[in-house]
């Protein structure tokens, strides 16, 4: 039985149809093809390639290009109003007080990026902390040591928290910290994946109840 839910914040807990992440990923490559001066059909290349060793481009960047400027980095790809297609959730605060285990975020964004979003769907008070990349020393999912980084500040081993992410990586990259993932596959791409899948964090009482919560 879980005792702690960690949930990932874009594309988890709102629909992917806001389109917020579809921004985030052309802030991210434009920044990208601007600090490489490469053409972006290029860096999208490049960076699929990383991909298999990296769990974000940051990391990329910072490992194989020399990149440091992180704050710069965080500033383009997450600016202030990004949030703005969000709007205010009753239905996704009541989901979550209805769940009664301590719950907090676990992202690769910087915090302020999650604080933003939080705040424009209204539910940063059902959060106990945001674990962003600068708590885990830009080095975050899907790597093994920021999954139980988060755990251990969460104050529970890995086996005793359920993480639900839209990543199949970073998914895996719980399990294997040993921990617990649910996969959320809100279009159906992932069929092939070995994870349990939702569709919708409002599934996700159905599952705890399984788990005798």
């Amino acid at each position: 039985m879980p005792r702690y839910l960690l949930l990932d914040l874009d594309n988890t807990v709102y629909s992917e149809s806001h389109g917020l992440e579809r921004e985030v990923f052309r802030r991210m490559v434009g920044y990208t093809a601007d600090y490489l001066r490469l053409p972006i059909e290029e860096v999208l290349v490049l960076r699929k390639a990383a991909s298999a060793r990296y769990g974000t481009t940051l990391e990329w960047l910072m490992r194989e290009h020399g990149f440091k400027d992180v704050e710069a980095y965080f500033a383009a790809v997450h600016p202030e109003g990004e949030e703005e297609p969000l709007s205010l959730d009753p239905g996704l605060g009541r989901l979550l007080d209805s769940i009664d285990l301590p719950k907090a975020i676990f992202t690769n964004a910087p915090r302020e990026h999650a604080d933003r979003i939080l705040s424009r769907l209204g539910i940063a008070d059902r959060f106990e902390a945001v674990y962003d990349m600068r708590f885990n020393h830009l080095q975050g999912k899907p790597h093994v040591e920021a999954a139980r980084r988060v755990c251990a500040a969460c104050g529970v081993e890995p086996r005793d928290a359920l993480f639900v992410d839209d990543l199949p990586s970073y998914v895996a990259g719980f399990v294997a910290a040993g921990g617990k993932g649910i996969l959320m596959d809100e279009l159906d791409r992932h069929g092939q994946e070995p994870f349990r899948r939702i569709h919708s964090l409002y599934e996700l009482p159905a599952i705890l109840a399984e788990e005798g919560l």
